[in-house]
């Protein structure tokens, strides 16, 4: 029960494979495109969502250093926010665009209070020239849900 009705066989060198004709083979081959795609997926997953969770966010700002922009309100701001994001309001981003970062390769972090805004924000912030811009998934929400520290009046809340 081994073999498949058909042969197929492949020449390499001379050497006859019959590689694709034993069960054993289809098996493994079936693995390993299945695991493959299961390693694929949260990459593929990723494009529509097009946001970074609270853990990638933070490996952004240690590891490349971003620049982490906060949209919110004054009043929102002041309640909380994340450690090193510079305010600079929704409404004023278009006008001071340019001064975000020095470097437009620099990879930039915007947040506001869900998401929303900052996805909006980020077509702005690309069309400015930055080459690396990214979104809070879940905006400063999801970040104090997911235990993340928050700034408070000059103290780590």
């Amino acid at each position: 029960m081994g073999r498949l009705p058909f042969s197929i066989s492949l020449f390499f060198g001379g050497f006859s494979v019959k590689f694709f004709t034993d069960y054993t083979n289809l098996v493994l081959i079936a693995i390993v495109l299945i695991s493959g795609g299961l390693l694929l997926w949260p990459t593929i997953s990723r494009r529509g969502r097009g946001g970074l969770s609270a853990t990638e966010a933070t490996q952004l700002i240690n590891r490349r250093n971003a620049a982490v922009i906060d949209l919110r309100p004054s009043a929102d701001y002041a309640k909380g926010h994340l450690p090193a994001a510079r305010h600079l309001e929704f409404a004023e981003l278009q006008a001071k665009v340019a001064q975000l970062v020095k470097n437009k390769s620099n990879p930039v972090l915007l947040v506001c209070q869900t998401g929303q805004q900052s996805n909006k924000a980020a077509r702005i912030v690309q069309d400015a020239g930055y080459a690396e811009v990214h979104v809070l998934e879940g905006g400063v929400d999801a970040w104090t849900k997911a235990g993340m520290p928050v700034v408070k009046q000059g103290a780590a809340k």
